[in-house]
């Protein structure tokens, strides 16, 4: 299996396995090991409510037994008292129990979404190329969330179930053997069904999550600037609207599923919580009248049997929860399991100024092996030159580009920098040298001065505008309103065309790189907006390494070398008088474009 196929189809083979395996129950239990401090403080909690609940039915006995039958008013007076202390100090820690709970699970979810985050921002290009963005936040936001229950509450739920059971089933055999022998016959039947339970609760929560996720890629994609556009221009809105609603009536069926599962089940269980107390009243009422017991005894048993009954019957519901969120962690994993193409090796190289001497050395690259991008490539870039890609379209120029930050390996050959192998250098450092500038300029949804900032985190105002002034574009910027602090909307629409790409000149500008990357960074503008902006690049490229993807070919003839590249292969490198003479696809091309523009 490849490395691309590792990003494709999640679960295709739809198999389910809905079981906790121990080394997956391991892998949980590590993200609540940072709080076992909190952990040990929910325990006492725990023992403390313990304690607290089993003194209540002691009290009753007593004040049924002896302070009532015997007049003992002081002794009634003292029971009931500590009957109410005892329940304000359970309620008390309570109130303690639920926040150290809430802070470990609370804690255990942020965890889980910043390594989500983390993980996701070491993944290469070629994992968001073929995963819709729309998956990415489903998991990243309702996965996590669907977690909030088994991680906030299973846990202390679990020791608090298991100590009042195993305590309570103590006390009962203290008070009376036959009677507690009578409520064990009961206790299977919480049990047995639980496992179906939890399998179908598991299948219908993993379909429910990816329904989610599907939902959240239709809005996603319909919902953005250029989506919206789309629809609108295309006067689609009613079959966007019958999509979406196909899509929220489908997640309504699964979660209506969902929600009934076991229902029939849990009814049982409470039927079976009530009718426990019956069938001890019905033969403690016949002990008590042949003497064998104190109404007291039974009174204080039917009150620890729902002690009883309560936790089994939570810890049968937990186990169909767990179960349930099994499918969430499965998702979860899925995504944090993918291997990180683009990482540092051991011992990378830390690239502290770059020369700026690129090298391709036997360089092939493909998506899938049987289709390769590019073949065999040889060539060399010296510092301070500017190099040109030409070539039909999906000839490889892009790809050529993106080996250079290294958004990609090679899948044979090397990409050197400065002599150095790319996989050898430190990634960080690696883009710390390198600045890009594509045909479509991406904004945040902030303010110019963030967006520029963006480039330098901790530029000074004065170098801001310095760069803004080297793009061309400070003059707009100080006409608008509120000049450096506009907000330039979604993608930065509010914007032209020909602004968001001074704006994104001005970027990398600010972050001033040895290496510039220009992807056809004037392909969409109009032929005064390009003149425009190729006045800025001129300047922009002035002592850097500079790789120039050109759509308009009159744009590079001042380039020190053209690369003309067809169908993944180095075909023709030279000047632009050269390749003219040479006669061959560069002078093809040339000639198309130029009596295209006549």
């Amino acid at each position: 299996m490849s490395r691309f196929s590792a990003y494709r189809d999640w679960g295709a083979d739809g198999q389910e396995k809905p079981e906790l395996k121990k080394e997956t129950l391991q892998r949980i239990y590590r993200y609540f090991l940072p709080y076992w401090k909190q952990g040990v403080g929910v325990v006492l909690c725990i023992l403390l409510t313990s304690g607290f609940g089993l003194l209540q039915p002691l009290l009753i006995r007593g004040v049924v037994d002896t302070a009532i039958p015997q007049g003992r008013t002081s002794l009634l007076n003292g029971l009931v008292l500590a009957m109410v202390a005892a329940a304000i100090l359970s309620g008390l820690v309570s109130v303690a129990q639920a926040f150290l709970n809430s802070v470990i699970g609370q804690g255990v979810m942020n965890d889980i979404r910043n390594q989500m985050y983390q993980h996701l921002h070491r993944m290469s290009i070629r994992f968001f190329t073929s995963t819709k963005t729309g998956d990415i936040m489903s998991r990243v936001n309702n996965d996590v969330n669907g977690l909030q229950q088994v991680v906030t509450d299973t846990m202390s739920q679990s020791i608090n179930n298991v100590l009042l059971a195993s305590t309570t089933l103590v006390t009962m055999f203290w008070l009376d053997w036959r009677l507690a022998l009578l409520s064990l016959i009961l206790l299977p039947l919480f049990v047995l069904p639980t496992r179906r339970v939890g399998k179908m609760n598991y299948k219908v929560r993993k379909e429910t999550q990816a329904k989610m996720g599907e939902l959240s890629s239709l809005m996603q994609e319909t919902l953005s600037v250029s989506g919206a556009l789309l629809v609108k221009s295309f006067g689609r809105e009613e079959d966007e609207l019958r999509r979406f609603t196909g899509k929220t009536t489908e997640l309504k069926r699964l979660q209506i599923r969902q929600s009934l599962i076991g229902r029939w089940f849990f009814m049982f269980i409470n039927v079976i919580s009530t009718a426990g107390p019956a069938i001890i009243y019905w033969y403690g009422g016949h002990l008590v009248i042949d003497q064998s017991i104190t109404l007291g005894t039974v009174i204080a048993f039917t009150a620890f049997l729902t002690r009883l009954y309560g936790p089994v019957s939570s810890l049968a519901n937990i186990q169909v929860n767990v179960l349930g969120s099994a499918a969430l962690f499965d998702r979860l994993f899925e995504y944090l399991d993918l291997p990180v193409e683009i990482q540092d090796r051991p011992g990378a190289l830390e690239l502290r100024e770059a020369a700026g001497r690129i090298e391709f050395e036997g360089v092939s690259f493909w998506y899938h092996k049987e289709r390769p991008v590019l073949q065999g490539l040889n060539f060399t870039i010296e510092p301070g030159q500017i190099v040109a890609l030409v070539g039909p379209s999906g000839s490889g120029k892009t790809t050529i580009s993106n080996l250079i930050p290294r958004l990609y390996d090679p899948s044979v050959g090397a990409v050197r920098l400065d002599g150095v192998d790319l996989r050898d250098l430190q990634v960080k450092s690696l883009g710390e040298q390198i600045g890009i500038v594509t045909q479509e300029t991406f904004l945040f949804h902030a303010t110019i001065r963030e967006n520029l900032r963006y480039g330098r985190p901790h530029a000074t105002e004065e170098e801001i505008v310095a760069a803004a002034k080297a793009a061309y574009i400070h003059d707009l910027i100080e006409s608008l309103p509120e000049g450096y602090d506009t907000v330039v909307g979604e993608r930065g629409h509010k914007l032209s065309g020909g602004e968001k790409q001074r704006m994104a000149i001005a970027r990398v500008i600010l972050k001033d790189p040895k290496i510039l990357i220009l992807d056809e960074a004037t392909s969409a503008l109009d032929s005064h907006s390009e003149a425009y902006i190729q006045q800025v690049l001129e300047e922009l490229m002035k002592s850097r390494t500079s790789v120039v993807i050109a759509h308009r070919l009159s744009t590079i003839l001042h380039a020190d070398q053209i690369l003309v590249i067809e169908e993944g292969r180095l075909v023709e490198q030279g000047t632009h008088v050269q390749l003219l003479e040479l006669g061959g696809l560069y002078a093809s091309l040339y000639r198309q474009q130029f009596e295209g523009e006549a």
